[in-house]
């Protein structure tokens, strides 16, 4: 399943302002820390993030605050484009997915413990997961991976989940790249799950969420979306409980709304955020880029 889409942005206060103009509500700025292997010491990762937490998945914002290595793999990747650089798929063993990867034929990164510190309504917890990565470059579409979260009761804070726009849940991820087949059938072996083809979109669905790939001009003739660089994460699909508010809280924020088939709106992010997001009603079908 997604667990959630990670935006890399140079500067969290104008990224985090632009994503509360759209109507989400953010948690407050966490510093993040990790264990580089079992039973090691905490150290700082010299990133920090906030998140937009829904009912199913999440949306983060993540930037680099220090100068260790893995801020400067987030400084590499903001070079290229700010925006979706990371997609997590949920898991509850990541010690056999790392295995089951490994055998698909990645090299997978040993298991990676992480941990930050999150404020509760009595009081301060400490969030918890671990990552399940490859060698930066194995996926060139980002840092593709797998991630159990220990805590979710501190990530999903019911103060958390009501967005004035309505949004519900992650749906969707979009990404276009320069091989479309390739991509979907790289991304099958990495989460052992089924690659399909309809039109000229290939696509994978998880048990909770689907990733669409798209490797023709797509996205340019019926959304006027032009890619900063290939491969590129496009963006999200998001579940709305009510997509006539969602439209309604969009024009009235002034948003640049684009309207597209069965009820969808889609909204181009601004450059501290990057690339798109796509809101949908509940049952909306497959969306069709034909």
């Amino acid at each position: 399943m997604l667990d959630h889409v990670a935006h890399f942005v140079p500067h969290i206060d104008a990224a985090s302002s632009a994503l509360e103009k759209l109507g989400f509500t953010l948690t407050p700025f966490s510093a993040h820390s990790h264990r580089s292997e079992p039973g090691g010491p905490l150290v700082p990762a010299g990133a920090g993030n906030r998140c937009v937490m829904l009912g199913r998945g999440y949306l983060e914002i993540v930037t680099p605050t220090g100068d260790t290595a893995h801020a400067g793999q987030l400084r590499a990747a903001i070079k290229r484009y700010a925006g979706a650089h990371l997609i997590a798929f949920g898991t509850a063993a990541p010690e056999a997915d790392h295995a089951r990867i490994r055998k698909s034929g990645f090299d997978p990164l040993p298991p990676v413990a992480l941990q930050r510190q999150i404020g509760t309504e009595s009081g301060e917890g400490t969030v918890r997961f671990t990552v399940v990565r490859v060698p930066p470059g194995t996926m060139p579409e980002g840092r593709i991976q797998f991630c159990q979260q220990h805590t979710p009761e501190l990530i999903w804070q019911r103060r958390w989940l009501d967005h004035p726009n309505r949004a519900a849940a992650l749906s969707g991820v979009i990404l276009r790249v320069a091989d479309a087949q390739e991509a979907a059938r790289r991304f099958a072996r990495y989460t052992g799950l089924l690659a399909q083809v309809s039109g000229s979109v290939w696509r994978i669905d998880t048990a909770r969420g689907r990733l669409l790939f798209l490797d023709r001009e797509t996205l340019q003739r019926r959304l006027d979306v032009v890619p900063p660089s290939l491969p590129w994460i496009a963006g999200c699909i998001l579940e709305s409980e009510d997509i006539a508010a969602t439209g309604e809280f969009l024009r009235r924020a002034r948003a640049r709304v684009h309207i597209l088939g069965n009820r969808r709106l889609m909204v181009k992010l601004s450059a501290a955020v990057g690339g798109i997001i796509i809101f949908e009603p509940a049952n909306s079908g497959v969306l069709n880029f034909d």
